[in-house]
This record gives structure tokens, sequence and C-alpha cells, in this order.
């Protein structure tokens, strides 16, 4: 089943470069793998992926010693700067960077190990109360005061969009993203690429490509439907 979900997934990947005129290899695919079993991100593994994202930074301090040395590793959840320790030699990348205090904790620990550590700026397009992230006006501002910190390299923004039944409701959301990381990349600021969009999930990763995503989160179209123990209403989760 997951091998042929992840062809489904990929196919949809390929369809929409096609309809946007760029080339699939523009486009990396993060399978989020979170609660699951390690038995199954490795027949993800074997079918090919290598990119995964987790939510917990727990599940990555526990799984990553479990699995293949060249998993790159996604930090994809809200990350408390006292967990920083269990994720920051074992990930690729940040995604959820959304407070100065958080950058600069990120930094310290690089800095500690004398590495650089790649971070996207997490922007709350949509306005949702109940996510995390900054207002697209302060961005410019965020990115300039931790773009100061050596041992952290902006690299791009990243948004969980709304949940919907139609995805073509959050291409506006999309779009805005792009359009702000457009306009910071054009500012040449020192330590800051804007080279990396990550934003899609499962229900709207087509159109988030289309739009410039350049990173999208699929959980649920790879492993199928997640069963937690309580309720959970996190937007980040559902992938």
């Amino acid at each position: 089943m997951l091998r042929e979900n992840l062809a489904s997934v990929e196919r949809k990947i390929a369809d929409a470069c096609k309809r946007s005129g760029r080339s699939r290899d523009e486009v990396t695919l993060i399978a989020v793998s979170k609660t699951k079993p390690v038995e199954m991100i490795s027949e993800v593994y074997g079918a090919g992926v290598r990119d995964f994202g987790e939510n917990k930074p727990q599940e990555i301090r526990d799984k990553q010693p479990q699995l293949a040395e060249d998993i790159r590793w996604h930090m994809i959840g809200h990350l408390q700067r006292n967990k920083i320790k269990y994720i920051i030699d074992k990930v690729c990348m940040i995604h959820s960077v959304d407070s100065v205090r958080l950058a600069q904790a990120i930094d310290e620990a690089a800095g500690k190990l004398g590495i650089v550590m790649p971070v996207l700026i997490e922007v709350n397009v949509a306005g949702e109360e109940s996510k995390d992230g900054i207002r697209p006006e302060e961005a410019e501002q965020f990115v300039r005061e931790i773009s100061v910190f050596p041992n952290i390299h902006v690299e791009g923004l990243m948004t969980i969009a709304p949940f919907t039944e139609n995805p073509e409701e959050n291409r506006q959301y999309f779009r805005k993203l792009s359009k702000l990381c457009v306009d910071i990349r054009q500012k040449n600021i020192d330590n800051v690429s804007m080279c990396s969009l990550s934003m899609g999930m499962t229900g709207d990763y087509e159109v988030a490509i289309e739009e410039g995503a350049t990173m999208v989160r699929v959980g649920t179209g790879i492993f199928g439907e997640r069963y937690y123990p309580r309720a959970e209403a996190d937007g980040r989760v559902e992938v």
C-alpha cells in the first residue's frame, strides 16, 4: 500500500510541476512520518524517499539511530528551546522558527557543534489564531533580526495553510507566501538566501507546487490516516 500511495503522490507532483512549467527536481517531497513506526519509514525509504519530517523532537531522537544514515530529517513542528538538544545534530533543516529567542537558542546549540543550521521562518499567512508563525508584515524585519546569528542560515519561508476540503481556497495563501519570499530575497540581506518555500500538505500540495513550493510535506497521502490516543487540533499535524 505504501509504495502505491507514494507512486500516486509522485505522479501528482510531476503533473503539478508540468502544469506550472517547472522541473520535478525543483520540488522536494518530505514524507511526514509522525507517529509512524520505523518499519513503515523503512518501506518508504526503500521506495526511494530520503527526506522525512517529524513534528516532535523526541521522535527524531528515537527514530534516527534505527534508520539509514542518509535520511534527511526535517523538524517541521513547533520547537521548544529546551528540546533543541534532541535534534540539533540530527536534522538537516528546522522549518518552524517564529521567534528571536528560538533562533538564538538554535544558533547557540549549532555553534557548540561547529555547524550552521538551515532554518525556515514560519509565517501565519492566513492569520489563524490556532496556528504558530509570525505575521506576513513582520517577516522582513524578523528575518533581518535573526540574520545576524552566525550559526543559522535563513533559507526561506514555511506556512501551514488552513484545513479545507477545496484546495483552491488555499491558493491565495500560497501565492502570498511566494511573493513575500521573492520580496525578501530582492533585499539581498546577508546570511539570507530565500531559496526555499515549504508549503502544501496532503490536501493541497498540488496547488502549492503550482504557486512555487520547493518543499511539500505529505503524511496521510503516503502513510494513510493517523489515529491518535486523544483528539489533536494542531493544523500542523494533519498533513
